[in-house]
């Protein structure tokens, strides 16, 4: 039987068997091929080479320290200006209580991400991140994306080397890979022209790779990009793992429109998801992880997604995540798994479930 109907895939999976990277072009014709099932068995198939049935988890939290933004970016429903009557900073009080309830439901992770808020001093992460630290040792802070590192370093004027050693001297572990969005312009600055361009953003996650903490890499889509920016954000994000390597997991992050400047938009269908699952997985030849995120793609989408290259869920996450609970596709905005509920959800998909920590170790608990 052949491979498929579309003899451009059969052609690229001809490649993929033999370990060749794809090109910029081959990227554009997975996404348009119309041979769903093809596409999904040759992601899956890189997938299964790399990690057998193996899907992993983690229990974790997220901290949004601040909604206090700046920046006005098109996709967000997430930031406030300070006057605003629902704009808010904790306090690090707040912040260690909020860490203790995560270590009490066995969270090895607190993911803290914010606005960018001009009103907060740099000791303000600092004293936070050297504060949980004493209090939780133990806790993995995967703290702060390239974004607010390069607002920092603006801001508070000093040098990206300072700012990364600063803050991981107070604590910090590794950082998420929120705020790279879509690198090409000029799509970029149409949906967030605040921000630091896509080569700052790599500029940086090279640095906190030089620095010895790893990080996480995105991309948001299903909003105003064209499938080439999607296909040059993979190769970009490529090259810099080839001259860094601390990237771990890729995150596609499914575009939510409602409550954003963007709300006309439809966002991403199913269809849409999946192939980008699964061309992430065929054009980042050098990611070891791919992530369903669970909270944006919803759950019987996040389990086709394990057949389509990704072999990661994300976390139970819980309460805490104000900027995840605006993006939850989950009815009510739910953004919270119990650990059993995570591990059924990828058992029922066909695969065997492991929990990890946030730098892929095994965690093994003695129940369930």
């Amino acid at each position: 039987m052949q491979f498929s109907f579309d003899t451009n895939l059969n052609r690229i999976a001809e490649k993929v068997e033999a370990n060749d990277r794809l090109t910029f072009d081959e990227g554009v014709e997975l996404y348009n091929t119309q041979d769903l099932n093809a596409l999904g068995k040759l992601a899956d198939s890189v997938r299964r080479k790399k990690h057998g049935r193996t899907t992993y988890y983690n229990v974790n939290r997220h901290f949004n320290h601040t909604n206090i933004c700046v920046a006005d970016c098109k996709f967000c429903g997430f930031y406030r200006r300070a006057r605003q009557d629902d704009a808010y900073t904790h306090s690090i009080a707040e912040g260690i209580e909020i860490a203790r309830s995560a270590v009490a439901e066995g969270a090895t992770e607190l993911h803290i991400v914010g606005g960018l808020n001009s009103k907060l001093p740099f000791e303000y992460y600092t004293d936070l991140f050297s504060s949980l630290k004493r209090e939780f040792p133990a806790l993995h802070l995967k703290a702060l994306t390239m974004v607010e590192l390069d607002f920092f370093a603006r801001f508070y004027k000093m040098s990206d080397e300072e700012v990364i050693e600063r803050l991981k001297a107070a604590g910090m572990d590794s950082c998420p890979g929120g705020g790279a969005e879509i690198f090409a312009e000029p799509t970029r600055s149409r949906i967030c022209d605040h921000k630091c361009d896509g080569d700052r953003w790599l500029e940086l996650a090279g640095k906190v790779h030089n620095a010895g903490l790893k990080t996480n890499a995105t991309m948001l889509y299903g909003h105003i990009e064209s499938t080439e920016d999607r296909v040059d954000h993979f190769i970009k994000l490529r090259e810099q793992q080839d001259k860094t390597g601390g990237f771990q997991c890729f995150i596609p992050l499914a575009f939510y429109p409602p409550g954003t400047a963007l709300s006309s938009l439809p966002g991403p269908d199913a269809i849409d998801n999946l192939k980008t699952i699964a061309v992430s997985r065929l054009m980042i030849d050098n990611f070891d992880h791919i992530k369903a995120y669970w909270v944006m793609l919803g759950k019987a989408t996040t389990q086709t997604a394990l057949h389509f290259g990704a072999n990661d869920v994300d976390g139970t996450i819980t309460d805490g995540g104000e900027l995840t609970h605006a993006y939850s596709v989950e009815e009510g905005g739910e953004q919270k798994m119990t650990r059993t509920e995570l591990i059924t959800m990828i058992e029922n998909a066909g695969f065997e479930a492991v929990e990890r920590d946030t730098v892929y170790n095994r965690v093994e608990r003695a129940t369930v």
